[in-house]
């Protein structure tokens, strides 16, 4: 086993020396010079990685069954990529996430890192490519322009499931809430105005309810995301690869991941064209927006505590300011709407850079990536923390949302039907100038006896449909 610091390699540029301990090889050693841009590495993504090393591995699978690649090197290849698959040499993936060259410097990587993995189990050194070489099998029938974003979508796949996962818990908390909250009574607002009588489970169970159609809506990006221009290699014609590579990568894909991939009906236009990834985005970004309505209206609702709405108690995580003593913070709330910005803002770099491409290919679907990946992560987590450490330790201050109906003038709505609308707006006047309930103003004019107020005043007729009839007096 060579001691040396550094081993020789040569690409079209010239020589360069190459440490000697790594698996990159040349080609990642400049794209690490030239793309010192986020210091973040693409094994951060762990995701990418595997999906790299799955692709490698079908690919090897393929064009042994073709003839293409003998026993010997397709054994090795295979054995690299599950190792790489299983977690190991991630640390191998050095090139930046954010880089030129349409994912080239990523694809190059993974070859590189596979490649001198498969000639250690070869027997051979690092680098010595003339026993297997990661252009020649590594890379055979391949092109980055369908491997990079057949990967991309791989990753994206898992992705979108952990994310659906991590919904699901949060939904779960908010159900529960609605399920707690249900008899309770409060105003609803329209406009931060009152409005009429509501349940706290009634607005607990919106949020459930949010979550649980943007589940579906990331089911569905999710068909989208299986279909691959694997195969497709530089422009979709296929060139370099034989006739019936793509329809075998494809099934041995499918074998080794699970994932009920297929191939584009027509691989040129599937090389080009990043639509499944905007539309992905944009249900990300569809997620993000109403979580971050929904961390608003936690914020609202627990305003105060004393000054504000006050309706709603958010578990206390942490002291809230250096120089307020016992101020408490919605900080759970207010880091998932600082997710849901970065989110939008990613959903438009996503947004450009697919409307950016040019004629047979995108270049920029390396910031693509990026971007998904983040919005994806950032959610997952923003969810797990939200359910965890603050939906489910929320309380309600009773008393005093049921305060809040007896006082507001909003319920004069409710007895609209029992003693016309002329009347309801001269009580409303009354309650507004004089500051008086509008229950004690009904009472005090004698319009409905104080039976048939309790009555028409329960929050199961004041919350949900029913028919107008006039109770009979006590």
């Amino acid at each position: 086993m060579t001691t040396a610091k550094f081993r020789l390699e040569h690409d079209l540029l010239g020589d360069r020396q190459v440490p000697a301990a790594s698996y990159y090889g040349v080609h990642t050693l400049r794209a690490l010079e030239n793309f010192p841009i986020t210091g973040t590495p693409i094994s951060i993504y762990p995701e990418l990685v595997k999906s790299l090393a799955w692709i490698k591995q079908a690919a090897a699978l393929a064009n042994c069954e073709l003839g293409l690649l003998d026993a010997q090197r397709c054994e090795a290849i295979v054995a690299a990529c599950i190792e790489i698959a299983e977690g190991k040499l991630h640390d191998q993936f050095v090139v930046d996430v954010i880089q030129g060259g349409a994912g080239t410097s990523t694809n190059m990587n993974a070859n590189e890192v596979i490649a001198n993995r498969a000639l250690e189990l070869m027997g051979h050194e690092r680098g010595e490519y003339q026993y297997l070489h990661p252009n020649e099998q590594v890379n055979m029938g391949q092109s980055t322009n369908d491997v990079y974003p057949s990967a991309l979508k791989l990753a994206t796949w898992y992705g979108i499931f952990g994310l659906v996962g991590a919904m699901a818990q949060l939904r779960a908390a908010f159900e529960a809430k609605a399920s707690e909250f249900k008899d309770v009574l409060k105003m609803g607002r329209t406009q931060l105005q009152d409005a009429v009588p509501m349940t706290l489970g009634q607005e607990f169970s919106t949020y459930a309810v949010m979550l649980g159609e943007d589940e579906e809506r990331l089911r569905e990006a999710s068909l989208l995301i299986c279909e691959l221009n694997l195969g497709a290699t530089a422009i979709g014609t296929g060139i370099t690869a034989h006739p019936d590579y793509a329809a075998l990568v494809i099934r041995r894909l499918r074998e080794i991941t699970g994932i009920p991939v297929v191939t584009a009906v027509n691989l040129v236009e599937a090389t080009q064209d990043c639509g499944a990834f905007v539309q992905l985005s944009g249900v990300l970004k569809r997620v993000a927006v109403k979580l971050s309505k929904t961390c608003n209206d936690l914020r609202l609702l627990s305003s105060g505590p004393r000054a504000g709405l006050g309706e709603i108690n958010l578990p206390p995580m942490q002291a809230g300011s250096s120089i307020m003593p016992g101020k408490v913070n919605p900080v759970i709330p207010e880091v998932v709407n600082q997710i849901a910005f970065e989110v939008i803002g990613n959903d438009l770099t996503v947004s450009f850079a697919a409307e950016a491409g040019q004629l047979q290919l995108n270049a920029f679907e390396p910031i693509i990536a990026h971007s998904l990946f983040k919005s994806i992560q950032h959610l997952r987590n923003g969810c797990f923390v939200l359910a965890e450490r603050c939906v489910k330790g929320i309380t309600a201050n009773v008393d005093h949302l049921r305060a809040s109906v007896e006082n507001s003038i909003g319920i004069v709505t409710a007895l609209n039907p029992y003693i016309g609308y002329a009347n309801a707006t001269s009580i409303a006047q009354e309650a507004h100038a004089t500051g008086a309930g509008v229950y004690e103003i009904v009472l005090q004019r004698g319009l409905l006896s104080k039976s048939q107020l309790d009555e028409i005043l329960r929050p199961e007729v004041l919350t949900r449909p029913g028919p107008i009839k006039l109770p009979p007096a006590a």
